[in-house]
């Protein structure tokens, strides 16, 4: 998508932005590259995240990548975290071309781990807890390794320990996670799992026979 096409997105950035101060991170993706290692072509108080322009691994680019654009639906007030532990409160807004297919995402992530603590502080007899906040990675790296994690978890038991069926289970979340959009992700799970190419396209294979329905 030509940079033009998003000029009134990096002003809306900018504008909510210094409206709403530094705690207030605003990020534009462009999807058109397909490439989730830098789909971050404009952000605005990006120290919130820890990201800058050229970065963008995360969760909603890897999903909006492996899914139907045209039917990807917004997300609005939903929590997030950060690698160093901030809770953030997020939204998610497609940027959508005349056929009302996914070209970019508009994100709006707030800071809200101090006002987190202020309310905890006033409810400590009262609280309950909070809903487990979805990570947002710092590197492709690092996103990588959390859904791996969630992999092992889906099982529920190393690797070492998982019969073929319950490894081809993992492959299958991963796979459809989006994470062998990730550049020589499958050097990583391979690793990781103790299995050659060969064994983890044949995973592969098998897990998508087995969500196809009959």
């Amino acid at each position: 998508m030509p940079a033009s096409d998003f000029a009134f997105y990096f002003r809306l950035a900018k504008a909510i932005a210094q409206q709403f101060g530094s705690n207030c991170e605003v990020v534009v993706h462009d999807l058109e590259s397909n490439d989730p290692e830098s789909s971050i072509v404009a952000i605005e108080n990006g120290h919130v995240s820890g990201r800058q322009v050229g970065d963008g691994p995360s969760h909603v680019v890897l999903d909006a990548l492996n899914g139907d654009r045209s039917d990807l639906q917004d997300r609005l007030a939903y929590l997030t975290k950060t690698r160093d532990g901030k809770i953030l409160k997020s939204s998610t807004i497609y940027i959508r071309d005349d056929f009302g297919v996914a070209r970019g995402i508009f994100s709006i992530n707030y800071d809200i781990t101090l006002m987190l603590s202020m309310e905890n502080a006033l409810r400590s007899f009262t609280a309950t807890d909070e809903p487990e906040a979805a990570p947002i990675s710092r590197s492709v790296s690092d996103l990588l390794d959390e859904l791996i994690t969630q992999s092992v978890e889906v099982v529920g038991k190393p690797p070492a320990l998982m019969s073929k069926e319950e490894k081809i289970r993992a492959i299958q979340f991963l796979n459809d996670s989006g994470a062998f959009l990730i550049t020589k992700s499958g050097d990583k799970v391979c690793k990781f799992f103790g299995m050659s190419k060969y064994t983890l396209y044949s995973y592969i294979d098998e897990a998508k026979a087995q969500s196809t329905p009959d």
